[in-house]
């Protein structure tokens, strides 16, 4: 079983929203029972809050199952339980890189990476356009999804 966990700044907007849409990507691909996947913040702002309204709502338009939850902060135990560490930009990597004393297992990666770009996936706290982030959190995990299969 592979475990992903996706990390943004507040865990309310990018992560949750690339679980949901990753959980469904793996059900459609019939292979929910390969892959265990969750969502994490590299700050202590949102504890405790739920998604953000527009990640919400834009999930539910574009017809993506997801459940009420707590945004929650990486872990150390996280780096031992999940196989991939999966940053929405640089700012997380660097933080999580930090956190988990410079990735001794090579397991944190920004997520447009496996589409072929370096760049971060649009953040809707400072634009309110869930569109694009949507775009973004699509290219990128199709392109991861297809790498874990071809890895298989």
């Amino acid at each position: 079983m592979k475990k992903i966990l996706f990390v943004c700044h507040g865990n309310i907007c990018r992560s949750p929203m690339a679980e949901f849409m990753m959980k469904k990507l793996v059900a459609d691909a019939g292979l929910s029972e390969d892959f265990y996947i969750e969502s994490a913040a590299v700050s202590r702002e949102e504890i405790g809050n739920d998604m953000h309204y527009g990640a919400r709502e834009m999930l539910t338009r574009k017809g993506i199952p997801f459940s009420s939850r707590e945004a929650r902060q990486i872990t150390k135990d996280d780096y031992k339980n999940f196989d991939l560490l999966i940053g929405m930009d640089i700012s997380n990597l660097y933080r999580m890189q930090k956190f988990w004393e410079n990735d001794p297992d090579s397991k944190v990666k920004l997520l447009l990476t496996y589409a072929g770009k370096d760049r971060d996936i649009a953040d809707p706290w400072y634009t309110h356009n869930f569109d694009d982030t949507w775009r973004d959190l699509e290219e990128g995990l199709s392109a991861l999804l297809k790498a874990l299969i071809k890895e298989q």
